[in-house]
């Protein structure tokens, strides 16, 4: 019996959803990075790591169901799908956190850390300190679902970008053609 192969909504569904939990761990350590720094050091490497993960699920999908050969649009499609699923699945994760864990320990932490910048400031960097405080209170007084909706478009928007180069490095035509 021949082994059906998937579609590319499937293929970007699956990997979405890995892509999707690998972020999700990636998340939780930054709450838990503003009290232990070298949690912080390890998200930020896995923020890193975001591209080469992806490059590596779209090249096993292009091995795995395309024969080894991938266009580069479908390449890109695959890999845009593959980042809003995962990023479906990690808004979930954000307005959860946000709604019933975060209690202000996120905002909290950038105004202590903003507060012992102003102290230690000359005169020079005020204006940015106050613009940072302004920034700060705004986004303080945005809802879980309205934070999880911000983050999830910067998700998206940053992912598209990220996609292009990927699909560019995955694609690869079939000779003769």
């Amino acid at each position: 019996m021949k082994e059906k192969k998937s579609t590319l909504q499937e293929g970007a569904m699956r990997y979405g959803t890995a892509m999707g939990i690998f972020w999700s761990i990636k998340f939780i350590l930054f709450p838990l990075g503003m009290k232990m720094p070298l949690l912080l050091m390890l998200f930020f490497f896995l923020t890193i790591a975001v591209p080469i993960v992806g490059y590596y699920f779209v090249k096993r999908y292009r091995n795995d169901e395309c024969e080894g050969y991938i266009s580069f649009s479908r390449a890109f499609m695959f890999t845009s799908f593959m980042y809003l699923f995962a990023a479906l699945f990690v808004t979930i994760v954000h307005y959860i956190y946000f709604q019933y864990f975060d209690n202000g320990l996120i905002i909290n932490t950038y105004n202590e850390m903003l507060n012992q910048l102003t102290i230690t400031a000359n005169g020079e960097l005020e204006s940015s300190i106050q613009e940072f405080q302004t920034a700060l209170d705004m986004i303080a007084q945005l809802t879980p679902i309205e934070i999880s909706l911000q983050l999830i478009s910067q998700n998206i928007f940053y992912c598209i970008i990220i996609a292009i180069p990927t699909a560019m490095l995955v694609m690869r035509n079939k000779k003769g053609i």
